[in-house]
């Protein structure tokens, strides 16, 4: 959507395109496999099922809580030291960091990740063509996409769905995504107008 935004689509189209997707969230409901019901069902309210669905979205909020201020210390965390945090090198590793690192830890992950997704608007904005600009907004999106879902994940602030956190979680085939999304951005910024 921010691609075709920055594209150059009219605004009215967009609207009347959310507009109709949020019509037909009734109808799609109806297809839903119970599995993925039951997932938005614990998303609204996880203890309906705590040692069930809900499992995962409550112990993370218990490792991100018990990190306090400035945290517990690397390796020194109960919930994930213990296991009672499940996929927490991968869906959960937020809750790891908030628990070893407490507030402080956080907020420094976050700032790191504005300065990532900062210079790639910035590269985004000064490209050289609207293919530059397109391919870098991508980019970025991407990394905002997955950055804002994972977090809203381990807070419980979003269903719980798998999407890893960009240079953290683990595993080798998102590693290499997110290499490539800021080899794009670096060529991009290369072949930009120059001033």
């Amino acid at each position: 959507i921010i691609m075709l935004f920055v594209a150059g689509i009219k605004i009215k189209f967009l609207v009347f395109t959310f507009l109709a997707g949020l019509s037909s969230v009734p109808v799609l409901w109806i297809f839903l496999k119970d599995y993925q019901k039951n997932r938005l069902i614990l998303f609204l309210n996880p203890n309906l099922d705590p040692l069930g669905g809900g499992y995962n979205v409550i112990q993370s909020r218990i490792a991100i809580g018990s990190g306090g201020f400035l945290g517990n210390g690397i390796f020194s965390g109960l919930q994930s030291q213990l296991n009672f945090l499940p996929a927490q090198h991968t869906d959960f590793v937020f809750s790891v960091v908030g628990e070893e690192l407490g507030f402080v830890g956080t907020i420094l992950l976050l700032g790191l990740y504005a300065i990532i997704l900062w210079r790639g608007i910035k590269i985004a904005l000064e490209a050289r063509d609207l293919l530059g600009s397109l391919l870098a907004t991508g980019a970025v999106s991407f990394l905002f996409f997955h950055i804002v879902v994972n977090i809203g994940m381990a807070m419980g602030m979003l269903p719980a769905t798998g999407i890893p956190l960009p240079f953290l979680s683990y595993g080798g085939s998102f590693m290499i995504s997110n290499l490539i999304v800021i080899g794009i951005l670096l060529n991009v910024e290369l072949h930009k107008v120059k001033w």
